[in-house]
């Protein structure tokens, strides 16, 4: 009687349980505290919950399984099925992939939303011929300005060493006479307290997570740019699915990149407020600095024309028509 009990109870277990479930591991490069990790959560609970465990996908967060440049080709390669990024570090395979990095160019949400609807096309057929397929697409708040001092003209920046996160914004530091350095923003903290750099741009969300309020004592909202991270899932991994589970991820990735405008968007208030409460002070730029970085992003935008390929100018195109 017993060992029938048994046999029942491990019986209705494996009926509950899915026939073929999976298990997935996504790396992604920011901590838990980013918004775009708990978006990312939101979006593998979704997946999990229309599934009903089905397809499983575990978060590694802050570049713990893969480093952030890493994360692309770890994909294409199979090593994961799923993983996070930032859009614009892919600019070195083709000038389409950062236009929301170019400063000025887009500068707010509204903007960046058109952008990333001349973008989207674009990017979806670039990243099929590398077998990924792009599942959402959630933007940073608009880029300002940390430094230690209010900067009052372009000037002001001349000889600082200047954090850089991909070539646009090396580029940027290096036309406005600063020094640009690499620096991932995990490292963000020890890079200021070594001296390794001594001014950066970067979202207000970024500014929070990294306790910008130890290390510089300025922050001004210049909405240089709105900046993307992108979602991507390997093609044959993606076609190994049953269809209830592609739509299930289809549908759970639409929903997450709606919502992870929206946090973006409440992110971009409240962490300002909380940079002031912590004691930076937040000052809107001069007339004198937005002109002078417009200059700069003006002949950024010339640099780019005259490399980019046909269908980064197509983007271009569709966006500013």
């Amino acid at each position: 009687m017993k060992h029938a009990m048994l046999f029942a109870a491990a019986t209705a277990v494996s009926l509950s349980a899915p026939a073929h479930a999976e298990s997935w591991d996504m790396p992604t490069p920011y901590g838990d505290a980013t918004f775009h990790t708990q978006n990312i959560m939101e979006f593998a609970d979704d997946v999990r919950e229309a599934t009903d465990g089905g397809l499983d996908i575990t978060i590694h967060s802050a570049g713990s399984l893969f480093p952030h440049p890493e994360i692309k080709n770890a994909v294409r390669s199979r090593q994961v099925p799923i993983g996070e990024f930032f859009l614009s570090t892919l600019s070195n395979e083709d000038l389409a992939f950062g236009l929301d990095s170019q400063p000025f160019v887009a500068t707010s949400y509204d903007d960046a939303k058109k952008l990333w609807d001349a973008q989207k096309p674009v990017i979806t057929e670039l990243l099929a011929e590398q077998g990924l397929i792009p599942l959402f697409s959630v933007p940073w708040p608009a880029q300002g300005l940390y430094t230690n001092g209010e900067i009052a003209t372009v000037d002001d920046l001349n000889g600082l060493r200047f954090r850089a996160y991909n070539a646009a914004l090396e580029e940027f530091a290096t036309l406005a006479g600063a020094a640009p350095v690499q620096v991932e923003a995990s490292d963000i903290p020890q890079a200021f307290a070594t001296g390794q750099v001594e001014a950066m741009i970067t979202s207000p969300s970024t500014g929070v997570n990294s306790t910008a309020w130890d290390f510089v004592s300025h922050y001004s909202p210049i909405n240089a740019w709105v900046p993307k991270n992108i979602v991507v899932v390997n093609q044959r991994m993606f076609d190994g699915l049953d269809e209830e589970t592609k739509t299930a991820v289809m549908e759970a990735a639409a929903a997450a990149e709606t919502r992870g405008w929206e946090m973006s968007a409440e992110e971009a208030d409240s962490k300002t407020k909380e940079l002031a409460e912590n004691g930076v002070t937040v000052y809107e730029p001069s007339a004198g600095l937005v002109e002078g970085l417009q200059g700069i992003g003006g002949q950024m935008l010339d640099n780019w024309k005259g490399s980019a390929s046909d269908s980064a100018l197509a983007i271009l195109d569709a966006y500013q028509n």
